[in-house]
C-alpha cells in the first residue's frame, strides 16, 4: 500500500532549517557538514495475565548538525526547530571541533558519495500502527493472553507490543537532500508453566520476529498467530515433561528462528570494520575477523554465503539512504565460506582505502552522533536446497533447535554459547520428542565450518531485533537477519543445569 510522509513532519520548515545550519557551517570553514531533522514516535504496551502493566507513547523531535572542520569531528544537537536554533548548532559543532583538535589522533576524511537531490523513501507496510486506537491494540493482546491463560499448562502469560514510526530529513553540503519514513513493529507473547511444589518453571514464547511492517503483522494475516497460540500450551507442557539433555556432541538442524541470533552475534558484529580495526570495543568488544584475513580467512564451510544489505523488504535495517547520505546497497561478507567483505561507514571506508561506504551509518535519535551500525546480515539459502524435514532426515542422532533465548559470546566474537525456546531429539532421521536444558557451544569458525547443508528458499525467514546495542554512550539500532534452516555436524551440547551446578 502506498503511503505519504507524515504531514505533520513535512509541514516543518525542513529546507529552511537545513539552509541555516549548512550555510553557517560553510561560513565557519567546515570541510563537510550534514544536518538531520528527526521525529521518532514510539509506542509500548505490556500485559501480564491479560492485565495492562504498561501503556506508553513517546514523541521525540530534534535536529542535529555534524561537521568535519580542519579534519576534526564536531557535533551538536537540540530540540529548537528554528532557523536561529539550527545556525546556533552549527556554531557549537564547529566550536567543539576546534576545541578537540589538540586531542585528535587522526585526520577525519570521508569516502566520496554521489549527491542525491530531493530523494524520498518509505518502508513497506500496509497499516500505520499509530492509526490503530490503543484500546484496539490492548484488546488484541488481552484476548490472546486470555486464550493462553485458559490452558491447563499455562500458569502466567506476558504480552508485549512495541511500534515505531521514524521520520528523517537529511541534507549535507555536497548537495544531498533526502526524506524518509519507516515503520517497524514487534509483538510477542510468552506462556509460563510453574510447578508450585518444586518451584521449577519453564517458559515458551511466540516465534514471530520483529519486522519492518505495520499493524497488518498482527491483524492482517501476514503471520498465523492463531495457529501458533493454539499450539503453544501443548508445546509448553511437553517441554515441562521432557527429559534433560545428556551433554555431548550432536548433529544439529537449526531453525531460522534460532539461527538469526547466532548470525547476529558471530557474523554481524564480527564483520563491523570499526570493531575489526579496534576503533570500537564496547558491548562485547572487537573482532577476531581482522583485515589481514580478508580474502583468506576460512569463516565457515563452502556452503556459507552471507550478505550485508540495507535493502531487504521489511528489513529492520533497510533504508533509502543512511545517516551520511549513502544510498542503500547489498554486498557479500562471506562467500564460499571465506571472509570477503565488511560493514563500513564513510570515515572507516576512507581510512582503509575503500572506494565507497556501504551505507552503515546510523544514529538512534536526533540527539545522537551517527556511528557505524549493522546492516541486515543474512545467510543465503541454496537455490535448490532441501526442506527442513529433509535436513532432519539425514541425521541419525541429533537435535532440532527452534526459537532464540539466551546467549553469551566473548570480546573477540569467537567463543560462544546459545540456548533456545524448543529442542527436539532426532533419532534415525525423525523427531523423537522434546528435550530441555540445552545449549550449544563452539568457536565461530568451528561452528560455521561444521555446516554441511543449508535449506532452500522455502525455509528462509527474516528474524531480527529492535535493540542491538553499540557505542559509548550506548545507542540501539533495529536490524534483521535472514537465513534458511541449516545442518551442522558434531557440535558440542551442554546441559545448562549441570553447567550451572558446576
Amino acid at each position: 500500500m502506498a503511503h505519504e510522509i507524515d504531514s505533520e513532519f513535512t509541514s516543518l520548515p525542513l529546507a529552511a532549517l537545513a539552509d541555516a545550519a549548512l550555510s553557517r557551517a560553510r561560513d565557519l570553514g567546515a570541510d563537510h557538514a550534514d544536518f538531520r531533522v528527526e521525529r521518532i514516535r514510539t509506542g509500548d504496551l505490556a500485559l501480564h495475565d491479560a492485565l495492562v502493566e504498561t501503556s506508553h507513547e513517546d514523541d521525540l523531535r530534534g535536529i542535529a548538525v555534524r561537521v568535519v572542520h580542519e579534519g576534526v569531528w564536531g557535533f551538536a544537537a537540540g530540540v529548537a526547530l528554528t532557523a536561529d536554533g539550527a545556525a546556533q548548532l552549527a556554531d557549537e559543532a564547529v566550536a567543539i571541533a576546534r576545541a578537540s583538535r589538540a586531542a585528535a589522533s587522526e585526520r577525519i576524511e570521508l569516502s566520496p558519495e554521489p549527491a542525491y537531490g530531493d530523494g524520498t523513501w518509505i518502508s513497506s507496510y500496509d497499516v500505520d500502527p499509530f492509526e490503530v486506537p490503543v484500546g484496539e491494540r490492548i484488546g488484541v493482546l488481552a484476548d490472546w493472553s486470555e486464550q493462553l491463560w485458559r490452558a491447563d499448562a499455562v500458569s502466567h502469560t506476558d504480552a508485549t507490543l512495541r511500534q515505531v514510526r521514524e521520520n528523517k530529513y537529511y541534507a549535507d553540503t555536497a548537495g544531498t537532500t533526502t526524506m524518509q519514513q519507516r515503520v517497524r513493529l514487534h509483538c510477542q507473547l510468552t506462556a509460563t508453566w510453574l510447578d508450585h511444589e518444586s518451584g521449577r518453571f519453564e517458559s515458551m514464547r511466540t516465534l514471530a520476529a520483529p519486522v519492518g511492517r505495520g499493524w497488518e503483522w498482527v491483524s492482517g494475516g501476514s503471520y498465523d498467530w492463531a495457529a501458533e497460540l493454539a499450539q503453544l500450551p501443548e508445546l509448553l507442557a511437553e517441554k515441562a515433561a521432557a527429559p534433560s539433555v545428556e551433554a555431548g556432541r550432536y548433529d544439529l538442524v537449526i531453525d531460522p528462528s534460532n539461527l538469526w541470533l547466532t548470525i547476529h552475534e558471530s557474523i554481524g558484529h564480527a564483520t563491523e570494520l570499526d570493531r575489526a580495526l579496534g576503533y570500537e570495543a564496547n558491548y562485547a568488544g572487537t573482532s577476531f575477523a581482522t583485515p589481514d584475513g580478508l580474502g583468506s580467512l576460512q569463516y565457515g564451510s563452502p556452503v556459507m554465503h552471507v550478505t550485508g544489505d540495507r535493502q531487504a523488504e521489511h528489513g529492520l535495517a533497510s533504508i533509502g539512504w543512511d545517516d551520511e547520505g549513502v544510498e542503500a546497497q547489498t554486498w557479500d561478507l562471506v562467500r564460499d565460506g571465506v571472509l570477503v567483505g565488511y560493514q563500513l561507514d564513510r570515515h572507516i571506508a576512507a581510512a582503509t582505502g575503500a572506494a565507497r561506504s556501504n551505507g552503515c551509518a546510523f544514529a538512534d535519535s536526533p540527539l545522537s552522533f551517527p556511528i557505524q551500525r549493522m546492516a541486515n546480515v543474512s545467510l543465503q539459502p541454496a537455490a535448490d536446497g532441501p526442506t527442513t524435514d529433509e535436513l532432519i532426515s539425514a541425521i541419525d542422532d541429533g537435535i532440532f533447535i527452534v526459537g532464540d533465548k539466551s546467549w553469551s559470546i566473548d570480546m573477540q566474537r569467537y567463543n560462544f554459547q546459545f540456548t533456545g525456546q524448543r529442542f527436539y531429539r532426532i533419532k534415525s532421521g525423525r523427531i523423537a520428542g522434546q528435550l530441555r536444558d540445552v545449549a550449544y557451544q563452539a568457536t565461530t569458525t568451528d561452528f560455521w565450518g561444521s555446516m554441511d547443508a543449508v535449506g532452500g528458499p522455502q525455509t528462509y525467514v527474516l528474524g531480527g531485533a529492535f535493540n542491538c546495542g553499540k557505542g559509548q554512550p550506548g545507542q540501539t539500532a533495529p536490524v534483521s537477519h535472514g537465513c534458511p534452516s541449516a545442518r551442522f555436524r558434531g557440535v558440542r551440547i551442554l546441559n545448562t543445569v549441570q553447567e550451572a551446578a558446576a
